[in-house]
């Protein structure tokens, strides 16, 4: 099974993002975008999801996987290569950098604040950008 998951690492935001500052993703009605379940689950729950929960997690309610039925369905999602967050829209249109601990677990940080230029200039966090959505 592969992974998403880093460990002591800093998405940074991308370069093309349009955001100078964090923004909530907007709620559609329909039915909510990555961005908003993205948002929804590690904002709620900061450190406690790895890369892999967030993302299978979004898969299976866009999907509309039954409870009894995740097991299964999260080794068939890993077992093909995923994206990580350096794909998210959180990085790339809303301005919310994505910090992983030592232990792989996930926590939005707004660009612009204390906690981000912290975690950005400390010399023992991997620092990644999040994916540009244009080429340069």
């Amino acid at each position: 099974m592969g992974s998403t998951n880093y460990r002591g690492t800093l998405i940074l935001v991308a370069d093309d993002c349009p955001s100078d500052e964090a923004e909530i993703p907007p709620t559609r009605t329909k039915s909510p975008t990555v961005a908003e379940l993205q948002y929804a689950l590690i904002s709620a729950r900061p450190y406690e999801m790895t890369s892999d929960d967030v993302l299978f997690e979004v898969f299976a309610t866009r999907n509309e996987i039954a409870a009894d039925k995740r097991t299964e369905a999260r080794e068939a999602f890993f077992a093909k290569d995923q994206v990580c967050l350096r794909s998210s829209p959180l990085g790339k249109r809303y301005g919310w950098g994505i910090h992983h601990d030592a232990d792989g677990r996930v926590a939005l940080v707004a660009v612009g604040s204390d906690d981000y230029r912290a975690l950005a200039a400390d010399p023992e966090v991997k620092q990644l950008k999040a994916m540009r959505s244009r080429r340069a």
